[in-house]
């Protein structure tokens, strides 16, 4: 079965790693994205100069910004772009394909951007500005809008990275000349230019390599997440004593003045702390400031976080040899999708239990609890089937996992739960109904993956106090808890 890129244009996974590139998979997106900040903290010339052209084009949209020079189609060819889905990483669940830049993103962006970029070029608290620090305000721009952005703004590196190593590695049977729209800006005629490339090419698309040491995964380096964990720390920092003592007493301010209960405690300090960033933006700067001088913890991060996806990876071939190599699943039709689906969640739940699956969740020994990753492996399980299966399908109501279906009039909807997720019981109450529902459907599954028996005992009590019987055909449980015992699967 292929699976990544080297085993569809025939290279082999070591020219990638020479080559500095990652290995992607070419069934579905992995949640990887590049970090701006790996580019500005790197040693390479050739990442350092791609730092400075999106400074460069941040400094255009400032200027034109501020003198009100956009206009509806200029914001729409300055700021709305498609997600470059052909490198295979991103937040996507569908395939390879994402929403990318649209109007609302190019109106948040546009009409804040000289407060967000107040000191373009003219930076004193940091050593320079960064595409990031868009995250920190809440302006309606999200880490997927700066993975999209930031991708488009290095696309012509990306064209010329895959094309390098394509000539020279790849068999020419593979490549295709492609003429890529929005690919360099034109500063003259100031619009996005389109250029051709010989390129990898794959069920009628280009695919792009990228760089392994600027990818990461989770957040970006300059994340809301770090700014709001450490703002007491970055407050404490700040060296004019006045400023700080003013910071701190609207801090205070902003807190309720009744204790909140437990449950809302930590929701009305990130709101006060929003409220107080809001009031002193230099805070912001600040943070920055010290991110900047911790450029190689960001690398080691950024590193460690890829190489937990590669092990994961890595051990998924195993769990992928041994469905290619089960012929169950396709010596006995089954009557539906349903009997389809469920055929292949106890199928995975008997690889996970009995046949050393649980191991694929585990990294030096400590679980890694994600509902992602249980998703992946389910899709395999699905390899050479003629069902349509749909992963994470919106229909207005919120994303599924997966629909399964054979035509309008037959689909089941699968729902992959952890134990430890804290929304557990309200998903359980209501989700699956609601998918099914939109889904036009009586049919669901839900799989609720376990680590140990604490984990158990609050599924059991959860249904419980749900009233909900446990059907083994509608809610699976499966133990991904360490085992004693070792089989099949290779490790």
């Amino acid at each position: 079965m292929k699976i990544f890129f080297s085993d569809f244009f025939d290279v082999t996974p070591q020219k990638l790693s020479e080559y500095g590139a990652f290995n992607i998979s070419l069934l579905k997106d992995l949640p990887l994205f590049i970090d701006p900040f790996l580019l500005f903290g790197s040693s390479k010339d050739v990442y350092q100069a791609e730092h400075k052209k999106i400074l460069q084009y941040l400094e255009f949209l400032k200027i034109k910004s501020e003198n009100r020079h956009s206009n509806p189609v200029s914001l729409k060819g300055w700021y709305q772009f498609k997600e470059v889905k052909q490198n295979w990483f991103g937040f996507s669940k569908i395939g390879n394909s994402g929403s990318g830049l649209g109007p609302k993103f190019s109106k948040a962006f546009s009409s804040n951007i000289s407060s967000v970029f107040d000191d373009l070029g003219n930076e004193e608290v940091t050593k320079t500005s960064h595409l990031e620090k868009t995250l920190l305000f809440e302006i309606g721009v999200g880490k997927d809008h700066i993975s999209d952005f930031s991708t488009n703004l290095l696309k012509n590196f990306l064209l010329e990275y895959t094309m390098n190593f394509a000539s020279k590695e790849i068999d020419t049977k593979y490549l295709r000349e492609f003429k890529v729209d929005k690919v360099y800006f034109d500063y003259n005629l100031e619009k996005w230019m389109p250029k051709e490339f010989l390129l990898p090419y794959f069920r009628g698309d280009y695919v792009l390599l990228t760089p392994r040491d600027i990818l990461t995964k989770d957040d970006n380096w300059i994340s809301s997440k770090d700014l709001y964990g450490d703002f007491h720390k970055i407050c404490s920092s700040i060296s004019n004593d006045q400023i700080r003592e003013e910071i701190s007493n609207y801090f205070i301010k902003k807190l309720p003045s009744k204790k909140p209960n437990e449950k809302h405690l930590q929701s009305e300090k990130i709101k006060a702390i929003k409220e107080t960033i809001k009031k002193f933006p230099e805070i912001i700067k600040v943070f920055v400031g010290q991110k900047e001088k911790n450029i190689r913890q960001a690398q080691l991060n950024a590193e460690a976080k890829v190489e937990s996806l590669e092990f994961f990876i890595k051990n998924v071939i195993s769990f992928v040899e041994l469905v290619v190599e089960t012929s169950e699943f396709y010596e006995i039709p089954a009557q539906s999708s349903f009997e389809e689906a469920l055929k292949r969640v106890n199928f995975l739940k008997k690889v996970i239990e009995n046949n050393d699956g649980y191991k694929l969740f585990y990294l030096n020994g400590e679980p890694i609890k994600r509902e992602s990753d249980l998703q992946i492996l389910y899709k395999l399980t699905w390899f050479a089937s003629e069902y349509d299966v749909n992963r994470e399908p919106n229909n207005g109501r919120g994303p599924a996992d997966y629909t399964v279906s054979m035509g309008a009039e037959d689909k089941t909807v699968i729902e992959f739960k952890l134990a430890s997720n804290t929304k557990l019981k309200q998903n359980l109450e209501s989700q699956v109904e609601v998918y099914k529902e939109a889904n036009g459907t009586t049919n669901s599954i839900t799989v609720i993956m376990y680590f140990n028996a604490i984990e158990l005992q609050k599924v059991s009590s959860i249904l419980n106090q749900l009233e909900i019987k446990r059907p083994e055909e509608f809610i699976i449980l499966i133990d991904a808890g360490k085992k004693k015992s070792a089989s099949n699967v290779k490790m």
